[in-house]
């Protein structure tokens, strides 16, 4: 006799979700046996309205693409629009950039490690997680002026100096970090609860990462030592020896799954903090920006054809931008950003076969995702597979509207 299967649909809107994605199950008892994810939920056109902005204004309005990684976007954009026009940020701001880019994982971790803790029920460690984070916080405000948008980045260098007085309080934050994280290896990675919760749960094999395409932190638990600092360093990267952070190298073996992700997040906040230390030790002198006044830079922008692919390695993974400039305004002809929530979401449904429905939650939020970072329009398409355009589709709402007004008796 067939098991009777039950349709669980979670999201757009679930208590789970931070962020709109929908997520259908279909199970038997608690075993999902199928499973079906959406997205596009979050369509906001920030690509086309960058393209209807001049350089600088597009490079703020990607710091708005994430409002958790708000570097990582521009990050990506400063590099790709320095190949394009042919120029290099000076040393000093090279440095300055890897040190904010860092900062930027290490709180990023944390708040990863507190809402993995929330989604299985761990809240008193989500609170304790985000009350250290504000450390790290506080400095960002001390460096940039804001505790997120940071808006320190321009194309060509920085906007703001890292000053000596500034230096202490960064180191002093260094230590705090050190025993904190320590703290938190423990908690983490010996709490027993935590382990049973983790262990086995997500797992995601080496073969799997590699043919789903997964980067960051989901990819490097799977045991691939894939990493742009490493591979295709940048900035002051290059002249440090950034190793790519796989649990084989910490216990052994990989298992792919939320403990060892765990794992890699926690170790690499220690790496972290090594790469802020040796940027403050070994500082160039120097100016701060290759171009330093705005109207120059954007004339150059008017004057130059150009094209490039640029990559920063986020938090959560690679974040990849192109960026044309065709020589007739002063901002992209064409801008394209993948994030690294676009390929990690490909694991949720591998993932989450065979799986208890409790377990779709730290799923979810095993790769840590944005669907923000997703900003894709969503096509809707007709009976016979034929695309409806935006008027047809306004012209259906309307309609679907007035038959459930009179349906429910509601007056206009």
């Amino acid at each position: 006799m067939a098991k009777t299967q039950y349709y669980v649909p979670v999201g757009p809107i679930h208590p789970a979700l931070k962020e709109p994605i929908r997520v259908e199950a279909r199970v038997e008892g608690e075993k999902i046996v199928e499973v079906d994810v959406k997205r596009g939920f979050a369509h906001r056109g920030i690509e086309y309205m960058g393209m209807k902005r001049n350089a600088i204004q597009t490079l703020y309005l990607s710091e708005r693409i994430c409002g958790i990684c708000s570097i990582s976007h521009p990050y990506a954009f400063v590099v790709t629009a320095e190949k394009a026009l042919g120029i290099e940020a000076p040393p000093r701001a090279q440095y300055i950039r890897t040190i904010i880019g860092e900062l930027e994982r290490i709180h990023s971790h944390i708040l990863w490690l507190g809402v993995v803790a929330h989604e299985m029920g761990f809240d008193s460690l989500l609170f304790w997680t985000w009350k250290g984070r504000e450390r790290l916080l506080d400095i960002l405000e001390l460096l940039t002026g804001n505790r997120i948008n940071y808006s320190v980045f321009m194309i060509g260098g920085v906007r703001r100096d890292i000053k000596e007085s500034h230096v202490k309080a960064i180191k002093d934050m260094i230590s705090y970090y050190r025993i904190f994280n320590e703290e938190m290896k423990e908690v983490f990675l010996s709490d027993p609860v935590y382990k049973a919760r983790t262990r086995g749960v997500a797992q995601l094999s080496k073969k799997m990462a590699l043919e789903l395409n997964a980067v960051g932190p989901v990819a490097r638990a799977a045991g691939v030592r894939m990493d742009i600092r490493q591979d295709i360093p940048y900035d002051a990267y290059a002249d440090i020896d950034v190793r790519a952070v796989v649990p084989q190298d910490i216990v052994g073996e990989a298992r792919g799954d939320a403990y060892d992700i765990t794992m890699v997040r926690l170790y690499e906040i220690d790496q972290s903090l090594d790469i802020i230390e040796y940027c403050l030790d070994e500082m160039p002198e120097g100016k701060l920006m290759a171009i330093p006044n705005y109207v120059a830079l954007l004339a150059k922008i008017r004057r130059t054809q150009g094209e490039a692919i640029g990559a920063h390695e986020a938090p959560r993974g690679e974040v990849i931008h192109y960026i044309k400039f065709d020589g007739k305004r002063d901002g992209p002809s064409v801008w394209k950003v993948i994030a690294p929530s676009y390929n990690n979401i490909n694991t949720w449904a591998p993932l989450l076969l065979g799986a208890e429905v409790a377990d779709i939650p730290i799923v979810v939020a095993y790769i840590d995702p944005c669907m923000c970072c997703n900003d894709r329009i969503a096509v809707v398409r007709d009976e016979d597979g034929r695309v409806i355009d935006p008027a047809t589709l306004h012209r259906k709402a309307v309609e679907k509207t007035r038959k459930l007004r009179e349906e429910l008796g509601v007056r206009t």
